[in-house]
């Protein structure tokens, strides 16, 4: 999809109604529970939120971000992600946090005019966080500064998304599961699956 036609479009996505957890469960592990919001709030989960960040290639083309976190000892090594993190006392709200999170991993300073849309929060039993997701775009690809939290940056054609030949299945050990199949995106021969997948999902079911 040609950038200026992803832009001409905002307004309709703006508008549209989100899938919700109907759309996100369509790439959930079969052994992760539908958690309501009653099961979610006695959970006391920590408040996070991501930057799902839309802006033209050379060719311009409509493009997203995806990063590979850095290994470390914890539930999310190496896994692939948005740009985002934990709620701190400073953010005013939840889109600070999400735009503050992006400044810090890939060094991306945008106005908050910038974000278009608030997508459904999604439950992470293994690490306890609410993280919501919100969209935004730049008119120019922007050059990334990573920190120690990321290993690499990694953009995805926005066409690549929404071809279903990008959806697949992946037997997966983790720290708190094993020999599991579990449904993922493959994207430029990275696999995404878990939180992350889910997002991509509701995301590609308001975007096509």
């Amino acid at each position: 999809m040609k950038f200026n036609h992803f832009k001409n479009k905002i307004p309709i996505y703006i508008n549209k109604t989100v899938g919700g957890l109907d759309a996100q469960f369509k790439l959930a592990p079969e052994l992760r529970l539908k958690y309501n919001t009653d099961k979610i709030k006695a959970s006391n989960p920590r408040l996070a939120a991501v930057l799902v960040l839309f802006y033209p290639n050379e060719n311009n083309e409509t493009t997203f971000l995806l990063t590979e976190r850095a290994s470390y000892k914890g539930a999310h090594s190496a896994q692939i992600s948005f740009p985002g993190g934990k709620v701190d006392t400073s953010d005013i709200n939840m889109q600070a946090t999400a735009l503050r999170e992006a400044a810090e991993e890939v060094g991306l300073h945008i106005k908050p005019t910038a974000v278009f849309k608030e997508i459904t929060p999604v439950y992470i039993p293994p690490s306890n966080f609410l993280a919501t997701p919100f969209l935004a775009f730049v008119s120019e690809k922007p050059k990334f500064i990573i920190n120690y939290e990321v290993e690499n940056t990694i953009e995805v054609l926005l066409e690549d998304l929404l071809n279903e030949g990008s959806l697949s299945k992946v037997n997966l050990t983790t720290s708190y599961m094993a020999n599991v199949d579990v449904p993922c995106f493959k994207l430029n021969g990275y696999v995404v699956w878990g939180a992350t997948a889910m997002m991509l999902s509701e995301i590609k079911e308001l975007l096509k």
